[in-house]
C-alpha cells in the first residue's frame, strides 16, 4: 500500500513558477513509476508527466515541455513537478500517482495504482 499527499499548490499571475511535492509513505517506493495528472474543471484528467524508477526516464505532455520538470527523491520517498512560464490553461487540480514501472504507459491513468487527493493551481491572466 502506498499512500501519496501532494503539496505546494496555490494562485500564481501568468508567466510565474510553482514546484509541486508529493509525499509517499509505504515500501519500494524507488520501484514505482510516478506521475503528475491534472483535471480542470468540466475536463477529463488528463496526463502530465511522469518519471520511472530510473530517475532519467521521463515523459511530458506535448504541452507542457520545456516549461515543466519532473524529478523524484528515492531517499526522500518524494516526488516533484517544476512548474515554470505558468499559463491560465494550467489551473487545474493536480494530482500524484504511482504503479508498477512496467516500462512502458507512462501516461495511461489506467496504469496507476494509487492516488494523491490533489492540489490545486490556479493561474491568472
Amino acid at each position: 500500500q502506498v499512500q501519496l499527499v501532494e503539496s505546494g499548490g496555490g494562485l500564481v499571475q501568468a508567466g510565474g513558477s510553482l514546484r509541486l511535492s508529493c509525499a509517499a509513505s509505504g515500501r519500494a517506493f524507488s520501484s514505482y513509476a510516478m506521475g503528475w495528472f491534472r483535471q480542470a474543471p468540466g475536463k477529463e484528467r488528463e496526463f502530465v508527466a511522469a518519471v520511472g524508477w530510473r530517475r532519467t526516464n521521463t515523459h511530458y505532455t506535448n504541452s507542457v515541455k520545456g516549461r515543466f520538470t519532473i524529478s523524484r527523491d528515492n531517499a526522500k520517498n518524494s516526488l516533484f513537478l517544476q512548474m515554470n512560464s505558468l499559463k491560465p490553461e494550467d489551473t487545474a487540480v493536480y494530482y500524484c500517482a504511482a504503479g508498477r514501472d512496467t516500462g512502458s504507459g507512462y501516461s495511461a491513468d489506467g496504469r496507476y495504482d494509487y492516488w494523491g487527493q490533489g492540489t490545486q493551481v490556479t493561474v491568472s491572466s
